[in-house]
């Protein structure tokens, strides 16, 4: 019988960010952004522990202060999963524990729901083969498939990624208005296997990567598949203090909200 996989929830943040500098502590109901991400991921019963992995001090010292563990990473990362890279390895010399299962959570994604995590995971404990999840839902406006801060996705029938874009992917011009569409947006909850995860780094900044400043078509562009998780949960990321405003609005009556410990 197959021992328990030890997994680690992961999530990336500075405050340097080219869209919304300073974001992961902008305040969303009187907690910065990145309180809301860490207590949500705690709730996830598929999380053996979480840790927040930032170059910025202020963060640091924020992360400590709510009890959560925190990585000091470096600053000249390309993108998040380098970052997430790199703080597997530090976590993994600390604890001398190996672990199975990264989640690597951003965090600017303050609804996330801990069923989406057990969602994104559940693969891996299907299929020994799986090596990186990411989730999809529906995109749910013409503005929202029109927005270049929310990456698109096109899969294969076995709903693995084709490709991802900030473009309005697939093209619209030919549709007749009858036939299904297929609209998804990430949804950047994306769990690897140990070794995936290390590969990543080793690889390196890709063509079609820098281009679409999605770090996902590392992978497609070495031929490594990405399986995509269909969820439905109404979430938003933020990436401007418009998406902060929206999101706040949302989540009034988010009942996690009254959960956090």
């Amino acid at each position: 019988m197959e021992s328990k996989k030890h997994i680690v929830g992961i999530i990336p943040a500075r405050m340097t960010s080219t869209r919304y500098p300073g974001k992961p502590l902008a305040s969303i109901l009187g907690m910065p952004m990145i309180g809301h991400v860490y207590k949500r991921a705690k709730m996830s019963a598929s999380l053996d522990e979480v840790y927040i992995v930032t170059p910025d001090e202020v963060i640091a010292d924020y992360a400590k202060s709510i009890g959560a563990k925190v990585v000091m990473g470096r600053n000249d990362h390309p993108g998040c999963v380098d970052i997430t890279a790199e703080a597997l390895s530090k976590i993994e010399a600390e604890t001398g524990k190996t672990a199975d299962i990264i989640a690597m959570l951003q965090g600017d994604e303050p609804m996330i729901v801990p069923d989406m995590i057990d969602l994104a995971i559940r693969p891996f404990l299907e299929d020994s083969k799986v090596q990186v999840v990411n989730l999809m839902a529906p995109i749910r406006s013409e503005e929202e498939h029109n927005d270049p801060n929310y990456p698109k996705v096109v899969v294969d029938l076995e709903n693995n990624a084709l490709y991802f874009s900030r473009e309005p992917i697939p093209s619209k011009k030919k549709w007749d208005g009858k036939r299904e569409r297929r609209l998804y947006k990430q949804v950047c909850i994306i769990p690897f296997n140990r070794d995936a995860l290390i590969q990543f780094g080793l690889w390196g900044p890709t063509p079609l990567e820098r281009i679409e400043s999605i770090d996902m078509n590392r992978f497609l562009e070495h031929g490594h598949k990405v399986r995509m998780v269909y969820e439905e949960y109404e979430t938003y990321s933020v990436d401007t203090p418009q998406d902060l405003s929206k999101v706040e609005k949302h989540m009034l009556q988010d009942p996690l909200v009254k959960q956090y410990a």
